[in-house]
């Protein structure tokens, strides 16, 4: 196991920069996922780590040793792709082989590995096996498999779910996880799906245009935004952020420098009334609505722009005028720029917000 330390770290391919002046440490053990949007510069920031692209500037720290000249062979690290890059010709135990025999690992030591690991991953049965007569799932155990015999401080993860149907993907997310408490190695994990970062990862970084955005727990990250950017990529739906000055007429003797107000689709209720204390009231016209079992997702056309509602109980139908109705306490208030205002007063008193 080892900590991954990262020192004003930058990336620049001619005059663009991916990565930019990254800080971050990623602590021994941990589940950490790298999130973002396409091109934010996660997947390079996983690359220059692994040591397959070179870091412009700073410095890299694995464990107790700076690996800015170490090749990528000599960090100790394991990486698992999205594509699975098995060879075809081999079976599954040839294929999880293949590395300790390029290690000179004795046979009578290769062969407990494999059927250590192989009974870990659940492939015990399959070894005998090549790949084409293997499901998805099923080779994605193997690369796991391949990368878990070498025994790695890290584990690097370049979105290894992407290839597979949604239902795979939910049962490998739970695979991994279970994985991760068994083996206590350090996880380091790229996706651009919020879902599966809030659902494996014990640490979550968010990037944007290569920078950080925020390093937060699952839940911290929810509830508690730094900015309007995390504020609208981590939750499903997002949280609706509307301008300030379209919704103030709402608000009770409130008069702030703010320059968005935010809030969770989930804490709406949808109301006939246009009066409730404590509360803003929004009128608006329900537009679609989305039938998720359980959970009904409305669409509703504001003078503020379309919100999105999630209910659990109430059923309205398309085309009603209705009214949302948050509660103040509630209310995440950014400034012009999209930070987040964590002190803010409504008419005389201080409000008090979630998340502060």
């Amino acid at each position: 196991m080892a900590k991954i330390v990262l020192k004003n770290v930058t990336k620049a391919f001619d005059e663009t920069q991916v990565v930019k002046d990254v800080n971050v440490t990623i602590k021994d053990g941990s589940f950490t996922v790298l999130v973002g949007p396409s091109g934010c510069g996660k997947s390079t920031t996983l690359r220059m780590i692994a040591g397959l692209e070179k870091q412009t500037s700073g410095d890299i720290w694995i464990g107790d040793r700076c690996v800015n000249e170490v090749p990528p062979g000599k960090r100790n690290i394991a990486m698992v792709f999205q594509n699975y890059a098995l060879y075809p010709t081999m079976t599954v135990k040839e294929n999880i082989e293949f590395g300790l025999i390029n290690k000179k690992v004795p046979k009578a030591e290769r062969k407990k590995l494999i059927n250590e690991i192989a009974e870990i991953v659940g492939l015990t049965e399959y070894l005998k096996k090549k790949p084409q007569h293997l499901s998805g799932g099923q080779r994605q155990r193997v690369a796991l498999a391949r990368a878990m015999v070498k025994k790695p401080q890290v584990f690097i993860l370049d979105e290894p779910l992407s290839n597979l149907d949604a239902k795979l993907r939910n049962q490998m997310r739970t695979e991994l996880i279970e994985l991760h408490k068994r083996l206590g190695t350090t996880f380091v994990y790229v996706t651009h799906d919020q879902v599966e970062a809030m659902s494996m990862g014990d640490e979550i970084i968010l990037l944007n245009k290569g920078e950080v955005q925020q390093i937060d727990s699952p839940m911290k990250m929810y509830r508690d935004p730094n900015n309007t950017f995390t504020a609208e990529f981590i939750g499903t739906p997002a949280m609706n952020v509307v301008p300030y000055q379209q919704v103030r007429m709402y608000l009770p003797d409130v008069n702030l420098k703010a320059g968005y107000v935010g809030f969770r689709p989930e804490v709406v209720r949808l109301s006939g009334s246009s009066h409730h204390d404590n509360q803003l009231i929004i009128p608006g016209e329900i537009v679609t609505r989305e039938t998720l079992g359980a959970e009904i997702i409305y669409k509703v056309k504001t003078a503020a722009g379309f919100c999105r509602v999630k209910q659990f109980q109430t059923n309205v139908e398309e085309a009603t005028m209705i009214h949302l109705a948050i509660p103040l306490e509630k209310l995440y208030f950014f400034d012009k720029d999209g930070m987040r205002m964590r002190h803010v007063s409504i008419g005389q008193k201080p409000l008090v917000l979630e998340g502060v």
